[in-house]
């Protein structure tokens, strides 16, 4: 047990093996929850490339800390692995990742079992999947966009029916603009969110310039544009790819610590939830009315 950054106690359980078939290296994911209460809703949270269920913990402590159920999955492309651009594997690994979230979520059930016995404390009517850079498009997923192929076609639909909200963080733009690196490396990076249906809240940096893309940080808000309603878009100014720091302390590709950028991300991706939920839209509302006196620190559209 441990005290999170809000004062309430929190409990995290690792590592819980899941049934992932074929996948050739075992899926574990992490666990963390409030120790106490009743009905809480449940986040599963894909990580960025070559991170684990050890990263993103000022993200999930937080969350945990607000009332959420938070699962993580350590993806195939995790550094643990050593799966680099080269291994024949890595051209699949977004499927796989996307194999990962529905594995976790058709197995909740049993990972709520073993983390000490949450199963009875969730509703499994509140879900959400949220995922940071490569996890965001993981997420999108999930939430109903899809991939183009290299003539434009929307590729196969892999939303899961468990989930009802999300949230995408630094999510990758439109592929029409990727640079040769990634058109020859990931060109899986062409999602059509015309086909992302379901709420979610699109977080971008103001500073975020992505060197697998020749736009600038608007790239990370097509998710937003290009997606139907409802949807609710934060810009950070001052965030860039990392925004302050989500994937850790000290984390080496961090370039704008900041742990108070982290918290805002943490709880902006709270009370969207919440409020997508219905179980509180009181957060939600304040983060914009902040929003609009806070000088341009941080600005929060919707639709």
């Amino acid at each position: 047990m441990s005290s999170s950054p809000l004062g309430r106690p929190i409990v995290a359980v690792k590592p819980i093996a899941v049934p992932a078939p074929g996948r050739g290296v075992g899926l574990q994911v992490k666990v963390t929850a409030p120790q106490s209460g009743r009905d809480l809703p449940v986040i599963v949270f894909s990580h960025g490339n070559a991170w684990s269920l050890d990263g993103y913990g000022p993200l999930a402590d937080r969350w945990a800390a607000a009332g959420f159920v938070v699962v993580q999955p350590t993806h195939l492309d995790s550094r643990r692995n050593g799966i680099g651009w080269e291994d024949p594997r890595f051209a699949t690994i977004w499927r796989v990742r996307i194999a990962d979230l529905h594995a976790v979520l058709d197995g909740l059930g049993d990972i709520l079992c073993q983390a000490g016995g949450l199963e009875a404390r969730v509703d499994r009517e509140r879900v959400a999947v949220v995922g940071h850079s490569w996890g965001a498009q993981t997420a999108g997923a999930i939430l109903g966009a899809r991939v183009l192929d290299a003539d434009g076609v929307p590729g196969e639909d892999f939303s899961h029916p468990a989930v009802s909200a999300g949230a995408l963080i630094a999510a990758t733009g439109t592929g029409d603009t990727l640079t040769p690196f990634a058109a020859e490396h990931l060109p899986f990076m062409r999602p059509d969110y015309s086909t992302m249906t379901t709420p979610a809240l699109v977080v971008a940096g103001g500073k975020d310039r992505s060197q697998l893309s020749t736009r600038g940080p608007e790239w990370f808000t097509d998710a937003y544009h290009l997606s139907p309603a409802p949807k609710g878009l934060l810009i950070i100014a001052e965030g860039e790819h990392t925004l302050g720091g989500v994937a850790g302390e000290m984390a080496a590709e961090t370039t704008d610590e900041d742990p108070a950028r982290v918290a805002l991300v943490a709880d902006a991706v709270s009370a969207y939830l919440l409020d997508a939920f219905r179980l509180d839209d009181a957060a939600w509302a304040a983060l914009g009315d902040a929003a609009a006196a806070g000088g341009g620190a941080w600005s929060v559209a919707g639709k």
